[in-house]
């Protein structure tokens, strides 16, 4: 069945109003999009902010009288109304995500096609519900410094684990202990979900919510792809779980924040100079005490 697509244009103050009355005449979802290319980056816990040129977009059943509902509303009488095509989304975004390399080794792979390379390091990913594809510039950068360490007889925590990506790809390049944590249990759910379909020895990875990282648990080398904010709160937590002369990775971070973050780390951490793609950072150093 198609559907009916009404977008209106809005300012970032009129959105939620706008989205109240798309629901009250009977829209299906209402999502918000960017209407101007303006880059939103961190924000502040508890806020959801929007674009100051946002286009608010109601989904109607294709029975919907459309021109009665823009004259009986006007607040929506300016929108634009399309059909919207009835296709299968899941099928289609399957059908166009391809494998990508990263480094000199290794490959993040969909799970439903066969890897372009067999003698690479690949790593079958279902993102299922959570974060971590390979597509975005954070999570490259941190597939990248993996792909160039040496991780044999290892002890990897990947702390903010998301969708496991990087912890899978810690093991599969020789890591030989893995702790995967995060305070989503469906990320962790994710990342069992995905250790499985790269064959992973259980016994070699634990997936643990925070509270769960006991003093005990002492690690080679950390990565965290997280943000900013929550890896300058962290520092404390991840220097104790790291040992003397371990590696430690951090990624999440905008060009404008390396200061900051690296202001929480410094006095543990003998930084390398910063991996930079797009306008998205990694910090990479050596624990020296």
């Amino acid at each position: 069945m198609p559907w009916l697509q009404l977008q209106i244009n809005s300012s970032a103050d009129d959105a939620a109003s706008i989205e109240k009355v798309l629901l009250d005449a009977g829209a299906v979802a209402v999502t918000f999009q960017d209407n101007a290319n303006q880059p939103l980056f961190e924000p502040d816990l508890g806020e959801t902010p929007l674009w100051q040129q946002t286009k608010v977009i109601g989904l109607f059943d294709a029975d919907t009288n459309m021109e009665y509902l823009l004259t009986e509303n006007p607040q929506l009488s300016t929108g634009k109304v399309e059909i919207l095509e009835d296709k299968d989304w899941e099928r289609e975004w399957m059908e166009n995500y391809e494998a990508m390399p990263f480094g000199k080794r290794l490959w993040i792979c969909p799970s439903w096609k066969t890897p372009p390379n067999p003698e690479a390091v690949n790593v079958l990913l279902d993102p299922g519900l959570a974060f971590g594809t390979g597509t975005h510039p954070t999570t490259a950068l941190c597939l990248e410094w993996l792909d160039s360490q040496t991780l044999e007889n290892c002890t990897v925590i990947d702390y903010g684990c998301g969708s496991g990506i990087l912890s899978i790809a810690a093991l599969l390049l020789g890591a030989k202990r893995l702790i995967a944590v995060d305070n989503d249990p469906q990320a962790l759910l994710a990342t069992e979900d995905n250790a499985k379909r790269n064959n992973i020895d259980p016994s070699r990875m634990q997936v643990l919510l925070p509270h769960q990282v006991t003093e005990d648990i002492k690690a080679d080398v950390i990565i965290a792809n997280i943000l900013a904010g929550p890896l300058c709160q962290l520092s404390a937590t991840l220097l104790a779980l790291l040992r003397p002369t371990g590696k430690l990775a951090l990624s999440g971070i905008l060009e404008t924040q390396q200061q900051m973050v690296q202001a929480h780390y410094q006095s543990s951490i003998q930084f390398s100079p910063a991996a930079q793609l797009e306008e998205w950072i990694r910090l990479q150093g050596q624990k020296i005490n």
